[in-house]
């Protein structure tokens, strides 16, 4: 790495060390795959009550930093207000937080949001019907999807409200003209629940290139949609992102293993 910053690994609460761990390998793995966008998008953590108390405390990507740069010890630990709340010498980007502080505020399950600017994802956020049930991965999807309307780069906190109140209780939310975004209770079901999404608009974009429209489609039967909790409980052995992680962690570990310094 170009620049050097010292281990917190014996400086902080072990429950801090092992979010940041999962943390930083998720920023890996969201780069692995090919989702990010340079230094912009945030992928949030929030700190659990045996570090943090009472207090809304997270961890964020330090600004300027590649994802497949960042390391457990280079993420910055911050309040709902984007303040840094211990020594880092890189900076933090309050204007990209707007967004994270609005669904931690909101939804207290929130554990991990990530937030993406995919091709993909920002091309389907531009279609005016949205998230098509075309494909086995868009009933996961559509079994709870949000949608925000587009108000331009989100650096007023006065848009927190009304992106709280669209998303509501979902766990996926499609930013109109702007990208994706998923809630998961730990870093693990955010990360599935992204790679979910991805491949779901992948997957429509390649379906609609070489048709007219939406209605050259086989759609899902609506019936089959109100059976997706519980085959989603069978396909992950009921443990959400936890069954797939740790094959996840050694693919990273075989990739890019120098994320937990």
């Amino acid at each position: 790495m170009a620049f050097e910053i010292p281990s917190l690994k014996d400086s902080v609460h072990p429950d801090e060390w092992q979010l940041r761990l999962d943390l930083a390998a998720c920023y890996r793995l969201v780069a692995l795959y090919g989702w990010s966008d340079l230094v912009f998008t945030h992928i949030s953590a929030k700190l659990p009550e045996s570090v943090a108390g009472q207090d809304h405390q997270f961890l964020i990507n330090p600004y300027g930093l590649m994802f497949d740069e960042i390391t457990a010890s280079s993420l910055v630990k911050v309040d709902m207000q984007c303040n840094k709340l211990h020594d880092s010498p890189f900076p933090v980007n309050p204007a990209g937080f707007v967004i994270h502080s609005a669904v931690h505020e909101a939804r207290p399950d929130a554990g991990c949001v990530l937030h993406t600017h995919t091709r993909a994802g920002v091309a389907v956020s531009a279609q005016a019907h949205g998230v098509l049930p075309i494909s086995q991965q868009s009933t996961f999807v559509l079994a709870s999807l949000a949608y925000h309307g587009y108000e331009g780069v989100a650096i007023h906190d006065e848009e927190k409200l009304r992106l709280q109140a669209d998303l509501g209780a979902a766990n996926y939310l499609m930013l109109r003209n702007h990208g994706l975004l998923t809630v998961g209770k730990t870093i693990a079901d955010a990360f599935l629940s992204m790679y979910t999404f991805e491949n779901t608009c992948r997957i429509q974009v390649d379906a609609l290139a070489g048709q007219t429209g939406p209605k050259d489609l086989t759609a899902v039967d609506p019936q089959i949609l109100n059976g997706v909790a519980n085959a989603m409980r069978v396909q992950t052995g009921g443990l959400g992102g936890a069954f797939v992680w740790p094959s996840l962690l050694r693919k990273l570990q075989r990739e890019s293993s120098d994320y937990t310094h």
